[in-house]
């Protein structure tokens, strides 16, 4: 089992392509851990901002009727992939994995496969 820091190192540094990420709560809307990062990506204010998006998900399965669950969450920009896994579990549940790819350099198939791994190691 690995903590925090350490499930968000193994996260940039075993995924090809990590500019950075994140453990969210979205409950409250922020980050219990950082990592990567830069001027111009500010994972504080991704990790509030994209709190928002996975409320506003839920609450359109609610109004949807759908009985299922979130895996996870792509949003693809011109230059980048924006990946946010849902934790299950293990006290998991309300926290997030928010990661951030260089869409040159990474593999979104496995990068998902990698998230899925580092969240089934991860401690809380």
């Amino acid at each position: 089992m690995a903590n925090i820091e350490v499930s968000l190192k193994e996260t940039v540094t075993s995924i090809e392509g990590s500019l950075g990420a994140a453990l969210v709560d979205y409950t409250s809307g922020m980050a219990l851990g950082t990592i990567g990062g830069s001027k111009d990506l500010d994972l504080t204010v991704a990790a509030a901002g994209n709190t928002d998006v996975i409320r506003a998900k839920a609450r359109t399965m609610e109004l949807l009727g759908l009985d299922d669950e979130i895996v996870d969450v792509l949003i693809t920009l011109s230059s980048q992939y924006h990946l946010i896994r849902l934790l299950k579990g293990r006290s998991g549940d309300g926290l997030f994995l928010y990661l951030v790819l260089d869409k040159a350099k990474s593999n979104l198939a496995m990068a998902r496969h990698q998230l899925s791994r580092i969240e089934a190691h991860l401690e809380l």
